[in-house]
């Protein structure tokens, strides 16, 4: 491979959209920042920046939809992961979950998505309620520039969940299971 592939990290939310809020009262998009911006770091000290990654937002600020899937394209990304947490009237909802666009699935987007939800079970031990499909506009916006996937953490809705995503170490955690999957699609598979 001639240049570093590019991945751009999208943490969903920010400013004044938190997203869902745990039972613990932790903010969506201050764990997805969290886990983007340990990307960053464990890419750098573990791996030697064998990615180029850039994020999608560095602060707490909103940035329209729109403009997240421009940056990816105008990269020239290999990869985009959007980094959310989940939340559900039933708190006993647990599990990630990880979105594909819903009309076709190209085998790249599927590949990194298969590898990923592998990593987060049998690692990290969190429940697999498997990859899905959607008509997210991150992934329509991206669907035939780069694989894509919109990634569902955990449901901060669920007691258990939220006090695991408050945790430095659990996001951490999850940071190095995303770039352990695209580092390993990307280059081996």
């Amino acid at each position: 491979m001639a240049q570093k592939p590019i991945v751009v990290i999208d943490p969903g939310h920010g400013g004044p959209d938190s997203g869902a809020v745990g039972t613990n009262g932790i903010l969506e998009k201050k764990v997805v920042l969290d886990i983007a911006k340990r990307c960053l770091l464990l890419n750098r000290r573990l791996f030697g920046d064998s990615l180029e990654i850039y994020l999608t937002r560095y602060t707490d600020t909103l940035v329209p939809l729109g403009t997240r899937t421009r940056l990816a394209k105008a990269l020239g990304a290999d990869v985009f992961v959007s980094i959310h947490c989940n939340q559900a009237p039933n708190h006993k909802a647990q599990g990630f979950e990880i979105f594909l666009f819903h009309k076709e699935v190209d085998s790249e987007s599927y590949a990194v998505a298969n590898k990923l939800a592998y990593y987060l079970q049998s690692k990290l031990g969190i429940y697999d309620r498997g990859v899905k499909y959607a008509n997210f506009q991150v992934l329509r916006d991206t669907y035939g520039h780069c694989p894509s996937l919109l990634l569902e953490t955990g449901f901060i809705s669920n007691g258990v969940e939220a006090e695991f995503a408050k945790k430095t170490e659990s996001q951490t955690a999850i940071a190095l299971t995303i770039l352990q999957s695209l580092i390993k699609t990307i280059y081996y598979d």
